[in-house]
């Protein structure tokens, strides 16, 4: 098995953290407030049903985006504590290596492929 260039896919990681707080951040500029804030507003009794549903679609799939965001992040910051831990590439459930190329794929991995597909099925 190939040898995993931990400081490569830490810089790798902390590239991907840094994109990832720029997207929670724009997310944030871009709805400020709440749903019922926006509800609130004095024009909001003005607005269609139908204009008021696109608006709460939108800010669900706001607050969807930002939970898998904030998730990706929390497997960002365990990934470089793997890597200053010594432990980062094995796998946490069997203790055998993760394979080098799906670390390339998703540096934050946890397991390796097979654990995983095992822990998706039950």
């Amino acid at each position: 098995m190939a040898a995993i260039d931990t400081e490569r896919l830490k810089q790798t990681l902390l590239e991907e953290r840094r994109r990832v707080t720029e997207a929670i951040e724009y997310l944030h500029d871009e709805n400020p407030g709440s749903i019922n804030d926006e509800e609130s507003d004095d024009t909001a009794s003005e607005n269609h049903p139908a204009d008021t549903a696109s608006v709460t679609l939108d800010r669900e799939i706001d607050y969807s985006l930002e939970e898998n965001s904030e998730h990706v992040l929390s497997e960002i910051a365990g990934a470089l504590q793997r890597i200053e831990d010594g432990t980062f590439g094995l796998c946490q459930s069997c203790g055998k290596p993760i394979a080098p190329e799906r670390l390339e794929a998703r540096p934050w991995a946890r397991q390796c492929i097979d654990c995983r597909r095992r822990e998706e099925r039950a």
